[in-house]
């Protein structure tokens, strides 16, 4: 087994765990006062409240977070002049593809171009059926204290972080796919 295809699985591995944790705690007991018992700092992946955000689609249209409360979101930061993130967007389509038919799950792809023109011939040459949005002043990378692109979060249908990934990863793996199979099947809080 190739190193890169063993870090792969590491990594997936622990994503998992790591959603697996953050739901067992937010099932658990209230996340503010897990934090407050223990002394630990809330961080991004913790189960922090996503910060909400207004944007505009490719299509000019107005788009936020809280329009989305009760869903699950995949929220990705990337550009079109980030190799890593030009990797891991057709595994994000392929997890798209997925899950389309399922109407409380949305893949919202934040661009962080300056040039929309440039974002919306790249998603149409390669075909991405995901809402896309348009950030050229980073002002929801700057919100979720992203250090780098690609970025990508998982926010439950309460508004908080589930999961929080730097850099590329294959979305389309089949363990990704039952761990947002299972967030989708929670009963909503």
């Amino acid at each position: 087994m190739s190193r890169d295809k063993l870090l792969s699985i590491v990594a997936g591995v622990l994503l998992l765990a790591g959603i697996g944790m953050i739901i067992f705690r937010l099932t658990a007991s209230d996340v503010g006062l897990f934090h407050a018992r223990t002394g630990e700092s809330p961080t991004v992946a913790a189960g922090r409240m996503a910060p909400d955000f207004k944007l505009t689609t490719l299509d000019g249209k107005p788009a936020s977070l809280t329009a989305l409360r009760g869903k699950v979101v995949f929220l990705n930061l990337w550009a079109t002049w980030c190799p890593p993130c030009r990797e891991e967007m057709p595994s994000i389509q392929t997890l798209y593809q997925q899950f389309q038919s399922a109407p409380d799950f949305v893949v919202l792809a934040v661009s962080e171009d300056s040039n929309p023109a440039q974002v919306a011939n790249y998603v149409k040459q390669h075909k991405f059926g995901f809402e896309v949005l348009l950030d050229p002043r980073n002002s929801v990378g700057e919100a979720y204290d992203v250090s780098g692109l690609p970025e990508s979060f998982v926010i439950g249908r309460d508004g908080r972080i589930v999961a929080h990934h730097v850099g590329p990863y294959d979305w389309a793996n089949h363990d990704i796919r039952e761990a947002l199979e299972d967030l989708l099947r929670a009963k909503p809080s």
